[in-house]
C-alpha cells in the first residue's frame, strides 16, 4: 500500500508541477502578446501575469510539500516539532502567495473600480487570519512540546522494532 501511495502522490506531484509551468508559460504568452499589440494594455498584462506566477508559485509549493512529505519521506512524522515544521514552512509559502495576490488584486481592482475592493480586502484579512491560525499553532504545539518534551531524535521503541522487522 505504500507503494500505491508513492505512486499517486508522486504523480499527482508532478501534475501539479507541469500545471505550475503552464501558468507561467500562460503568463510569458500574455505579456508577449501584451507588449507587441498594445502600449495600454501592458500593466495590466503585467498584474495579470504576476498574478499567474503567485498562483504557480504556490501549486508548485503543494507540488513540494506533496512530493517531500510523502514521496520521498521514509517514515510517518515522528515527532510534534518535525510536523510543526513541516506545516509551518507549507503554509508560510501558502499565506505570502495570498498576500501577494491580494495586493496584485487590490492594484487591478483599484485601477478599475475602487467600489470593487470588497474582495480584495477580503482576500487580504484572510491571509492575515491564516497568519495568526498559524501564530497560534505554533504557540500551542511549542507549550505542548515543551510540556511532553518532544524530542526529534528520539523515536518509539515499537518504531524501531518495526523499522528492524522491515530490514529483515
Amino acid at each position: 500500500m505504500t507503494y500505491l501511495n508513492r505512486i499517486v502522490f508522486g504523480g499527482t506531484s508532478l501534475l501539479l508541477l507541469l500545471l505550475a509551468l503552464g501558468l507561467i508559460g500562460v503568463s510569458l504568452l500574455e505579456l508577449r502578446d501584451a507588449f507587441t499589440t498594445s502600449a495600454g494594455a501592458s500593466g495590466d498584462a503585467i498584474l495579470d501575469a504576476l498574478g499567474y506566477v503567485i498562483v504557480a508559485l504556490a501549486v508548485f509549493d503543494v507540488a513540494k510539500y506533496l512530493f517531500e512529505e510523502e514521496v520521498t519521506s521514509d517514515h510517518e512524522k515522528r515527532s510534534a516539532a518535525e510536523a510543526r515544521r513541516s506545516l509551518t514552512k507549507f503554509l508560510t509559502t501558502i499565506v505570502i502567495a495570498l498576500f501577494l495576490e491580494g495586493l496584485v488584486v487590490v492594484f487591478k481592482t483599484a485601477r478599475a473600480d475602487v467600489t470593487l475592493l470588497g474582495y480584495p480586502t477580503a482576500l487580504l484579512l484572510a491571509s492575515v487570519l491564516v497568519m495568526v491560525g498559524l501564530g497560534a499553532y505554533q504557540s500551542f504545539s511549542a507549550g505542548v512540546e515543551e510540556k511532553v518534551g518532544d524530542d526529534d531524535d528520539a523515536t518509539e521503541p515499537a518504531e524501531d522494532a518495526e523499522k528492524e522487522a522491515d530490514a529483515a
